[in-house]
């Protein structure tokens, strides 16, 4: 269930706290009705998507949920599983070429770069494994648990953690290199966006609206731009938080926030080209110069101008499935569903044009798109590689 719709039932006089590393309670819980997610409309497929291979990666998220999205390095896909377990399989094929077990709690995705597989734990824990055969490379010590996928650019591996660090540590050897703070809300929602490396930057989203660059060199702050400014009488009003990974293209930077904007930034000076009022803990995509893409958190997805967030086109007919992240395929924008549905829209008109059933669990995590195949992972740890017409 999300937290927004957790906040639902929760009485006026009841406690929620969502905060770091802290426990989460809820007082006088009472519960409420909610609509049912929106039954799917029949179509026409106008071609159909196929897949070339399935697999499974361990358990998969479990009973925990999270969204363990899978990672593409060097010819592989990599996956772990909700106890630390390590899968690497041939992309084209799907054959298992590794796998590790780390006996660690694990809530968010595998990353990594270069030659390295990175997983971070619940338990404060960075590991780095090599890509090509999964032995242990060596493992950090963090101050908080792992919210969101490692991510490396070969000289410094970069992370986020739930008390508000974004944290580089040597590839080479784990070693911290250095850590950037900001304190966390009292009230937030439960995540976080993944720190995206960009050159000499990293970029990072905060529970407060602000977007953040910091030097991949020292954490030196470059530049700092608040992307929503909380805005109501009660803290749950004034949630903003930027839990969707921002997503880069070009000298770009696409940012999407809860009950605040989707906007684009400059990536160099972090100016704000143009905003438009949206809510998602979901995420986006971008094709840079033509549209960006969002799965808001009613379960529309969206298409906007890129230079001016003017509204191109919105897909209604997908309301409260529990929508992944968009991802961009060529001519269309792919996203899954609670029901372990794909549906294919086409970016013109957000028409849907195909439809496929790959897994009878949820699909949380983004599609994640690479040389012409879309790999697809569900929330009981199967795998589909689907190749783009």
């Amino acid at each position: 269930m999300k937290v927004n719709q957790i906040f639902r039932t929760v009485i006026a006089s009841g406690l929620v706290l969502l905060s770091g590393c802290s426990a989460v309670e809820y007082l006088f819980v009472e519960e409420v009705y909610e609509a049912p997610p929106t039954e799917l409309t029949e179509f026409t497929n106008e071609f159909q998507p196929q897949v070339i291979w399935d697999a499974s990666a361990g358990d998969g998220a479990g009973e925990t949920k999270n969204d363990l999205s899978v990672f593409w390095l060097n010819g592989k896909i990599f996956a772990v599983d909700y106890e630390g377990e390590v899968s690497a399989f041939n992309a084209e094929t799907g054959r298992r070429v590794w796998e590790t077990e780390l006996d660690v709690p694990v809530i968010a995705g595998i990353g990594g770069g270069m030659d390295l597989v990175i997983v971070g734990t619940q338990k404060g824990q960075l590991i780095a494994l090599n890509e090509a055969d999964g032995e242990e490379r060596w493992r950090a010590r963090l101050t908080s648990e792992v919210l969101a996928p490692p991510t490396t650019d070969g000289g410094m591996v970069v992370s986020r953690t739930a008390d508000g660090r974004v944290t580089a540590v040597s590839a080479d050897s784990g070693e911290v290199q250095w850590s950037y703070q900001r304190a966390v809300p009292l009230l937030s929602l439960r995540g976080a966006g993944a720190p995206v490396i960009a050159g000499d930057n990293v970029i990072a989203g905060y529970d407060n609206g602000k977007l953040v660059a910091l030097s991949l060199s020292d954490g030196k702050v470059v530049w700092e731009k608040s992307v929503a400014v909380p805005r109501g009488r009660t803290e749950l009003d004034r949630l903003v938080d930027i839990d969707a990974d921002p997503v880069v293209k070009n000298d770009n930077v696409y940012v999407v926030t809860y009950q605040g904007n989707v906007s684009g930034l400059d990536l160099a000076s972090g100016q704000v080209l143009w905003s438009r009022e949206m809510s998602s803990q979901i995420g986006l995509d971008a094709a840079y110069g033509e549209a960006v893409y969002i799965s808001d958190d009613e379960g529309y997805v969206w298409a906007v101008q890129d230079g001016s967030g003017d509204a191109l086109w919105r897909q209604t007919r997908l309301l409260r499935r529990q929508l992944s992240a968009p991802a961009v395929v060529g001519d269309y924008v792919v996203v899954g569903d609670l029901e372990g549905y794909v549906h294919w829209l086409a970016r013109n008109d957000g028409r849907f044009v195909a439809r496929q059933q790959i897994s009878d669990a949820a699909i949380r995590s983004k599609p994640f798109v690479k040389d012409g195949v879309v790999y697809i992972t569900a929330l009981d740890g199967s795998i589909s590689a689907v190749r783009v017409p």
